[in-house]
């Protein structure tokens, strides 16, 4: 959802537009050192540090340290080795970028969670300056954590399985008609929600039936209603068109419409397993998409939760037809009833006063909820990180480039990896259990070809049970996924329920391909449909 390869986010494009570098007073005598956030997506972001030589002669070395504010933490890092100490973090060069002539200016980053850093040193002098919060701030929609980004890597996404041809294409055209059907057998008023960023300007906004965009105005400090902006689903089907240059979401609830705020930060999205969210009690459920110049990317999505089976599919120019995220006969229940057989997973299933389940939580939305345990992992990530203690773990992110090889080991709590040179180019301190549910904090992974392909390799294979096991990541088979204890048994669950085997049971579920992700380059229509249960 990368550098998960195709991330399609409503967050992600505005806050890379609001970031401002933190800029620190030049000084005529010493180095100095400016921070600026490269990305953030409120449950973390990635920083870059330009370590300058503004002083009179050549530097051979250099060290930069920080102070976290309390509950923050820094997940991977590169270009630097890094020791904690607390809160106070240091930053010291590599063998390779420590000498720096007068006038030149090396960089490295890091990803992290909560507060940013302060009190900045270089050299042991202050950084001609304090970090401290700027005065233009980054400003982050405060909707959930993104799902999914456009990439600047190869997409490691496989090509669309053609499931049938159609002769009656419609024209190419500046907005995609998608046709949303309800074949689940229930009565209720199904109302549709298009929402998601204009690329073009990073706007936060909706569309309606006929494919308009508008972006959201009226925002407040306390959340204020947004406008009703559904589009009720008459009969059994209706055609909706969406936009070129749109990535976002299409929700569909029943029954009741959802309910949206407005922030001065942008809009407040449901989030049913947080307490007090107004849709806790709605049926409800999205598809995610992004509608580019490199077509239509069209996914399922059981990265938060699990509750409305449906399909995606997209016609082509050619005529091809392409279509993921189909249940097998009765496959709802039997996910239900595996999770609510598990004594560690079964209070991750949410049912209505009515007897309606609502939706199965993934379990990092569970264990945020007080559901499940928020140290289930620990064991398991302990016991794999340490291998590499031992032993070499060969990262081959690319499956284009077989050639593109780091290598890890592990020292202490970080593993660090070398490039074909043994050049350290990223390290990550060993992830928690809510980091690997979440493919962030200690595995955020920024949107480099280096770094961003590592974590997500890692993610996703901790979140399999492959780390430890198979010293070649990615690899394995779905044979080899979600095996011994402990084990997500929420992704095995719904793989396992698939027709073709295919979800996208958390971030990096695009890894090997395993995602439920339908993509053409020229899309002439899409469709979500809806399946019995």
């Amino acid at each position: 959802m990368r550098k998960r390869t195709l991330l399609f986010t409503v967050v992600t494009a505005v806050a890379a537009a609001a970031t401002a570098w933190i800029a620190l007073p030049a000084s005529a005598a010493a180095p100095t050192a400016a921070l600026r956030t490269v990305s953030d997506w409120g449950s973390g972001w990635q920083d870059e540090v330009t370590v300058s030589n503004t002083g009179a002669a050549a530097m051979s070395s250099w060290k930069v340290e920080f102070d976290l504010p309390s509950g923050a933490s820094i997940g991977s890092f590169w270009d630097a080795q890094m020791t904690m100490s607390g809160q106070h973090v240091t930053f010291a060069n590599q063998g390779w970028n420590g000498s720096v002539a007068v006038g030149a200016t090396t960089t490295f980053g890091f990803v992290g969670s909560g507060g940013q850093p302060a009190n900045c040193k270089i050299n042991s002098v202050p950084c001609s300056g304090v970090v401290t919060t700027p005065t233009t701030v980054t400003t982050t929609p405060t909707t959930a954590a993104p799902t999914k980004t456009t990439p600047t890597t190869a997409p490691t996404t496989a090509a669309p399985t053609p499931t049938a041809t159609k002769t009656d294409i419609p024209p190419a055209s500046n907005v995609l008609p998608v046709t949303v059907s309800n074949k689940t057998a229930r009565n209720e008023t199904v109302y549709l929600y298009v929402l998601g960023t204009n690329l073009a300007t990073g706007k936060l906004g909706y569309v309606n039936a006929a494919g308009a965009f508008t972006a959201w105005t009226g925002g407040a400090a306390v959340p204020v209603p947004a406008p009703d902006v559904s589009i009720p689903l008459t009969g059994t089907s209706t055609t909706i068109k969406i936009p070129r240059g749109l990535s976002g979401r299409l929700y569909m609830s029943f029954g009741k419409k959802l309910d949206f705020r407005l922030t001065t930060d942008g809009l407040v999205q449901p989030a049913p397993w947080a307490g007090g969210d107004p849709n806790h009690d709605i049926l409800f459920d999205w598809s995610e998409f992004t509608l580019d110049a490199g077509g239509l990317f069209l996914n399922s999505s059981q990265v938060d939760m699990f509750a409305v089976p449906h399909i995606v599919s997209v016609t082509g120019g050619s005529g091809t037809v392409s279509s993921t995220g189909e249940l097998k006969a009765g496959g709802r229940q039997r996910v239900i009833d595996t999770i609510k057989a598990s004594p560690d997973f079964a209070k991750s299933v949410v049912t209505r006063s009515d007897g309606t389940v609502l939706r199965v939580l993934a379990p990092g939305k569970a264990a945020d909820a007080g559901l499940m345990s928020p140290t289930f992992l620990d064991s398991y990530i302990a016991a794999a990180w340490n291998a590499y203690a031992s032993r070499t773990l060969t990262v081959v992110p690319f499956s284009d480039q077989p050639n593109t090889k780091f290598l890890g080991r592990t020292s202490g709590n970080v593993m660090s990896f070398t490039d074909s040179t043994g050049k350290v180019v990223a390290s990550f301190t060993r992830p928690s259990t809510a980091n690997v549910w979440g493919c962030d904090g200690a595995l955020g992974a920024p949107n480099d070809q280096v770094v961003g392909p590592i974590a997500r390799t890692l993610c996703a294979a901790l979140q399999r049970g492959t780390l430890g096991k198979l010293d070649t990541q990615p690899s394995g088979t779905a044979a080899d996924f979600y095996q011994g204890s402990p084990a997500n048994l929420y992704a095995k669950a719904i793989h396992a329920n698939m027709i073709d085997g295919k979800a996208y049971a958390f971030a990096f579920d695009d890894v090997l391909h395993q995602e439920s992700l339908v993509h053409d380059g020229d899309p002439r229509q899409a469709s979500i449909t809806m399946t019995p249960f």
